[in-house]
């Protein structure tokens, strides 16, 4: 079959044109934006890809279409597809139907930590010989892409063998013409519920709409299924009273899973009250703080449903390394540090923080936060009044809101920032904002850069200038 991508260079649909490539369809697909990474690994793949969406690509003739969640009506291949009435699907209808049926899902959702748990659960998988399919919507340093199709499994105690796949499971919306969460195509046989808490303003009016929809992911959960929850979330457990069908096991203090402290952010990890395992993170980790504590156990629970002793499950985190962009270490020089990470929502602000601060708790040295607040829920203003405090424990903080374009913000980000005084700086001028930092950088000190954006390069022009100081 040959199938024909709309939004192929997003994480997620370059995910799927890797596993339908792989499936043995022919690939094709087209984004208005087409360069690396993305675009080498796809056209590595032998996927061709395609610079804009001309109406003319309906001279490919293609089996099906796919339309990723970046396109909406006036797309002009899209209005040709309709006009013309020929087939079309989205790609989370598409994975759901023709990858994941038969298959033993093992979805992860929340507000945040997806892509992290679902690097980890995966990599615990793949050093236990599951051989999982897997989509991570990030770039996973355990693997060589971000999808694949995976392979089935044969458990030597059963007769019958079983085909692993891991999937981020985001609530977003899935396409234009279909505005259910992504998961609730998914089916899951194992469920994540790591978190839940209000994003996504442009789509959801408010937290109870987002309930909703896990507890639409939690009915497509069979009997034989199970939910893994975090019982320090008061949000799930509305969602839970909803109705669960499947065995529960809560994550967290005091629950079934639990865990206990031990050095370098490794912990001791507890069920039923017993200890059974210990994780010692690798130094290259690139995880820390008790958020990434919390994503390792529920994904360690996971992995026990489907028969993974939690000893191995702990032995493969071990050897675990993040993806990219989560307290990635860009480069050091002159004894400072640059580190570039994706959190933009004021949660995932102060567990990244927090996170580093831990790190360096016997180290010298301030936390200078950088940060680019441009989701679409941050540049609604929704959780501006959030952001003092979610930037409470970095020494020094600078902000940064573009003036026009789509990431503009509608609010003001110095009056938004004003309760920390002078500890924090606004700036709608990136060289600006580069200079201060510059200025401000000392020796021993820690740039924490975040944003969900390429934030116009940042992380490396400052390296390079820090550089040039030598």
């Amino acid at each position: 079959m040959h199938l024909h991508i709309l939004g192929i260079c997003g994480t997620f649909m370059g995910g799927i044109a890797a596993i339908a490539r792989q499936a043995g369809h022919r690939v094709t697909g087209c984004d208005a934006n087409v360069y690396p990474p993305m675009s080498t690994q796809l056209e590595a793949q032998g996927i061709d890809l395609i610079e804009g969406f001309g109406p003319e690509q309906l001279a490919l003739q293609p089996d099906l279409f796919i339309i990723g969640n970046v396109v909406s009506r006036g797309n002009p291949l899209m209005e040709a597809i309709l006009d013309a009435g020929l087939p079309y699907q989205s790609g989370p209808q598409w994975l759901g139907e023709q990858v994941l049926q038969g298959k033993h899902v093992l979805a992860i959702a929340g507000t945040h930590g997806k892509t992290t748990t679902t690097a980890m659960l995966t990599w615990i998988l793949q050093d236990n010989h599951r051989e999982p399919g897997y989509l991570i919507g990030g770039v996973p340093n355990n693997f060589d892409v971000s999808a694949r199709l995976g392979s089935p499994y044969q458990d030597p105690q059963k007769e019958k063998s079983a085909h692993y796949f891991v999937i981020e499971a985001d609530e977003y919306d899935t396409a234009f013409f279909d505005k259910r969460s992504k998961f609730v195509h998914y089916r899951p046989k194992t469920a994540i519920l790591n978190n839940l808490e209000f994003d996504h303003a442009d789509i959801f009016a408010d937290l109870k709409a987002i309930e909703t929809q896990f507890h639409h992911l939690v009915r497509t959960v069979p009997q034989s299924g199970r939910l893994i929850v975090n019982g320090m979330e008061d949000s799930l457990e509305r969602v839970l009273q909803r109705g669960a069908w499947s065995s529960v096991e809560k994550f967290g203090p005091q629950q079934i899973w639990d865990l206990k402290d031990t050095q370098d952010d490794g912990f001791e990890v507890i069920y039923q009250g017993q200890t059974v395992a210990e994780v010692s993170w690798h130094p290259d980790a690139s995880v820390a703080g008790r958020h990434n504590q919390q994503n390792a156990l529920a994904a360690i629970a996971a992995a026990h449903h489907i028969g993974i002793d939690p000893k191995d499950a702990a032995a493969a985190l071990g050897r675990f390394k993040n993806v990219k962009r989560r307290l990635e270490i860009v480069g050091r020089v002159n004894g400072i540090t640059i580190y570039d990470d994706f959190a933009h929502h004021p949660t995932a602000i102060t567990t990244t923080v927090d996170g580093l601060k831990r790190r360096l708790a016997n180290q010298a040295g301030r936390i200078l936060a950088v940060l680019e607040p441009r989701s679409n829920t941050m540049k609604l203003g929704v959780m501006k009044a959030q952001l003092p405090a979610s930037l409470v424990q970095a020494d020094r903080v600078f902000a940064y809101g573009a003036r026009a374009g789509k990431d503009a913000l509608g609010w003001d980000l110095q009056e938004a920032l004003s309760p920390m005084g002078s500890k924090a700086q606004a700036f709608d001028d990136l060289e600006q904002l580069m200079d201060a930092i510059i200025q401000e950088a000392q020796p021993h000190d820690h740039i924490l850069v975040m944003s969900n954006g390429g934030f116009g390069g940042v992380h490396r022009k400052l390296l390079e200038r820090l550089q040039s100081k030598q």
